[in-house]
C-alpha cells in the first residue's frame, strides 16, 4: 500500500504513528494561521465599543455587533480547544482520536470564523454605506468564502479510484 502526496507522487505507506503526529502536526499550523484571523478580528471587535462614534449606531447594528462578537468568539475558542484538548490527552496515546476531534473542531471554528467575518462586513457596510450596499457585499462575501473555502476543496478532488 503507498500514500499519493499532493504532487501526485506515490510513497510507501508510512506507520500509522508516525501518519497520526504528521497529520496532527499539519493540522496546528493550519490553526495558526487560522487562530491570527480571528484574534485580530476579535481584539477589533473588543476595543469597538470604546471608540469614539459607537454610540451612534443603531438597536439592529448593536445586535448585529453582539452576533458577530459573540461567533468570534466561538471561533477563537473552537480554533483554540485543540491545543488543549491535546495538552489534556497527548501522553493517554490517543493521537488518532485527539486529531479527529482537533479536525472537528477546526471545521466548527472556520465556520464561525466565516460567519464573524461576513458580519463584520456587513456591519461596517451598513454603517458606511447602507442596508442594500450591505446585503449585497455580505451575501456576496459569504458566497466567496464558501465557494474558495468549502466547494473548491471538494470540485478539486482527485478522483479515487
Amino acid at each position: 500500500m503507498s500514500d499519493i502526496d499532493a504532487s501526485g507522487q506515490q510513497h510507501p505507506a508510512e506507520d500509522p504513528h508516525k501518519q497520526w503526529n504528521r497529520n496532527y502536526s499539519e493540522l496546528l499550523q493550519e490553526l495558526r494561521v487560522a487562530q491570527t484571523g480571528v484574534q485580530i478580528l476579535f481584539a477589533f471587535l473588543l476595543t469597538l465599543p470604546f471608540s469614539v462614534g459607537f454610540e451612534k449606531i443603531t438597536g439592529s447594528e448593536r445586535v448585529l455587533y453582539v452576533v458577530t462578537f459573540i461567533c468570534s468568539a466561538i471561533a477563537a475558542a473552537l480554533l483554540i480547544a485543540p491545543v488543549s484538548y491535546h495538552r489534556l490527552a497527548f501522553r493517554e496515546g490517543r493521537k488518532p482520536q485527539i486529531v479527529r476531534t482537533a479536525h472537528r473542531l477546526a471545521q466548527c471554528g472556520l465556520f464561525f470564523e466565516m460567519a464573524a467575518i461576513v458580519l463584520a462586513i456587513y456591519l461596517v457596510v451598513e454603517v458606511v454605506a447602507g442596508v442594500r450596499w450591505a446585503a449585497f457585499l455580505g451575501a456576496g462575501m459569504a458566497l466567496f468564502y464558501i465557494l474558495i473555502w468549502y466547494v473548491l476543496p471538494m470540485v478539486t478532488r482527485p478522483d479515487r479510484d
